[in-house]
């Protein structure tokens, strides 16, 4: 049950197109993925829409992956993104790969400023709880 969750802040994303190409996105992130070896068994994107204001609407989208899950949440209006990378360690350790997704992801964006957070997860002993 224990794994690695790595989340990550990003702004100032240099690709404000990717920001808001739904299908654009979840190619890259799908890619991405897979090069790091992670085994996709599902997804779902959702475009929202565009502000009164003309301004574009953000993305919400996760990959449902063998070894757990991918999510971001783009924000077009602030040039930044939320990435969310959980691998769970059942049948191996998965850790480089969430490690190489996650620097994947932030090299897509290619953001200003980036804030990174990891927390090992599942660590239950005898007395936990």
């Amino acid at each position: 049950m224990n794994g690695l969750h790595l989340t990550a802040d990003l702004a100032g994303c240099a690709h404000d197109a990717l920001l808001t190409d739904g299908s654009g996105l979840a190619r890259a992130v799908r890619a991405a993925a897979d090069a790091a070896g992670l085994s996709v068994v599902g997804e779902h994107w959702h475009r929202f829409p565009d502000a009164p204001d003309g301004q574009p609407g953000g993305i919400t989208g996760m990959l449902l992956l063998a070894e757990s899950h991918v999510a971001l949440h783009t924000w077009p209006e602030i040039a930044s993104v939320t990435l969310d990378v959980y691998v769970c360690n059942y049948e191996g350790d998965n850790s480089d790969k969430a490690r190489a997704l996650m620097a994947a992801l932030v090299v897509l964006f290619e953001p200003a400023d980036a804030r990174h957070h990891a927390l090992v997860r599942g660590q239950l002993g005898a007395g936990a709880l």
